[in-house]
């Protein structure tokens, strides 16, 4: 077995990057960085050089688009959209795919989903482990 799955969480509520994060390590990953807007997470990007980035599409300071435009030049790394504004098939969705967002996953009960694990953990745990290096 090789070095843990590498994830950068990037999500404006703080709570959330908490719940995300408590989900990361309990899928086996490691999380290298936890960001609150794409700003900030642009500046470390390339630095730490994460497997997955974990993005959520509404937050301050960076729009979604200008994000997944810079972070495709900077890095390889599989980018997951987490989102309450996104839903399979959504003009939203289909625009982050094509930016360059290799997943879509829709946050079940809005920009804070205290359920996250219950009820999306399974398709995100499952989703890291087929980006493990």
């Amino acid at each position: 077995m090789g070095p843990p799955t590498r994830v950068m969480v990037v999500d404006d509520a703080a709570l959330m990057r908490s719940v995300i994060g408590d989900l990361v390590r309990q899928s086996g990953c490691e999380v290298v960085a936890s960001c609150a807007n794409g700003r900030e997470a642009l500046l470390q990007l390339r630095a730490l050089a994460p497997d997955v980035v974990l993005l959520d599409l509404e937050m301050p300071v960076m729009d979604r688009l200008t994000f997944l435009r810079h972070a495709r030049l900077l890095t390889r790394a599989r980018i997951v959209v987490l989102s309450s504004v996104v839903e399979v098939g959504s003009p939203r969705a289909r625009e982050a795919r094509r930016l360059g967002a290799d997943v879509v996953i829709a946050k079940p009960s809005g920009a804070v989903s205290l359920d996250l694990a219950a009820t999306t953990g399974a398709l995100l745990s499952d989703t890291l482990r087929r980006a493990a290096p």
